[in-house]
C-alpha cells in the first residue's frame, strides 16, 4: 500500500463522497437465494401433492398415513440440507469477491477524483473481513431451508390430520414460502451493507484515514431517528466507531452495522480543505 499523494494544502479536512452498496452486486445475490429458495418449494409441493392424492386425508384415519408423511418431509430436509451445505460456500465467496471488487473500485475512484492516489493490497484486515463475511453469509444461507422446513412440517401434519383438502394446504405452503422469500432478500440487502462498511472501513484504516461523516440513506421507510437527526453529518473516529443513543443501542457503532441499517461513511481526508 501507498500513502495518499493529494493536490491539497492545509485545512481542517476534506470529507469524500461516501462509498455505497452496489446494487447490482446486491440484487445478483438476491436472485441466487430466491432461486434456491424456488427450486426448494417447488419440490416440496411435488412431493407433498403426491402424498396427499396417494393418501387423501380425513380426520379419522390410521396413523400410518401421516407417519409416512413425516417420513417425507424429513427426508426432504436432509436432503435440501445435504444440498445447501455444499453450494452455500460457494455463493458466499460468490458474493463477498464481487463485493470486495467493487468496492476497492469504487473507492479509488472517490479519491482518484478527490486528488489522492493509492494502490491496496490484500492485507491481514482484509482477509479478516472476506474470511468473518464468507462464515455469515455461509451461515444465513444454511439458515433458510432450516427455517423453512422448520415452519412447513407442523404446517402440513395440522393439515393432513385435520383433513385440510390439498387446495388449502398448498395455499398455505405458498404463505409461508413468502416470508422465507422476503427473508432471503432480506439477508442480501442487509448483507450487503454490512459487507460495504466492513470493507471500506479496513480500507480506510489501511490507507491512515482516520476520521469519517456519518451519512444517513434516505432507502429506508422507517429510520432510525437518532441515525438520521443526531449522528447525520456528524464526524467521528473510525476505529472507535459513532456513539448511538438510541435507549435499544447505547454504544458505539458503525455506518451499515445495525439491522436493516443503510447509513455509510464519507472519509475525511486531514490535512485538505
Amino acid at each position: 500500500m501507498k500513502p495518499l499523494k493529494g493536490r491539497g494544502k492545509g485545512g481542517s479536512g476534506k470529507a469524500l463522497k461516501p462509498v455505497r452498496p452496489n446494487a447490482g452486486i446486491e440484487a445478483a445475490y438476491r436472485a441466487k437465494l430466491v432461486r434456491m429458495t424456488e427450486e426448494l418449494h417447488r419440490s416440496v409441493l411435488w412431493w407433498v401433492r403426491a402424498a396427499y392424492r396417494k393418501n387423501p386425508p380425513t380426520i379419522a384415519q390410521d396413523a400410518a398415513p401421516v407417519q409416512e408423511l413425516i417420513r417425507l418431509i424429513r427426508k426432504l430436509r436432509a436432503r435440501w440440507l445435504k444440498n445447501i451445505d455444499d453450494t452455500a460456500p460457494k455463493i458466499a465467496a460468490y458474493f463477498d469477491q464481487a463485493m470486495a471488487d467493487r468496492s476497492d473500485a469504487a473507492l479509488k475512484k472517490i479519491l482518484r477524483d478527490g486528488g489522492f492516489s493509492v494502490r491496496f493490497q490484500l492485507t491481514a484486515a482484509m482477509r479478516d473481513v472476506r474470511a468473518a463475511s464468507i462464515a455469515e453469509n455461509v451461515s444465513l444461507i444454511r439458515s433458510i431451508p432450516s427455517r423453512y422446513f422448520d415452519e412447513i412440517e407442523g404446517l402440513v401434519m395440522r393439515g393432513f390430520s385435520n383433513g385440510y383438502d390439498l387446495k388449502k394446504v398448498t395455499d398455505d405452503l405458498q404463505g409461508r414460502f413468502n416470508v422465507t422469500r422476503k427473508r432471503a432478500a432480506f439477508i442480501a440487502r442487509d448483507q450487503s451493507s454490512k459487507l460495504n462498511a466492513s470493507y471500506t472501513r479496513a480500507r480506510f484504516v489501511e490507507i491512515g484515514i482516520k476520521e469519517a461523516v456519518w451519512t444517513h440513506s434516505t432507502a429506508g421507510k422507517e429510520p432510525r431517528y437518532t441515525h438520521l437527526h443526531v449522528m447525520n453529518g456528524e464526524r467521528f473516529d473510525i476505529a472507535k466507531g459513532m456513539y448511538d443513543p438510541d435507549p435499544r443501542v447505547k454504544a458505539f457503532i458503525q455506518p451499515g452495522a445495525l439491522i436493516n441499517c443503510r447509513c455509510v461513511a464519507r472519509p475525511v481526508i486531514p490535512g485538505f480543505s
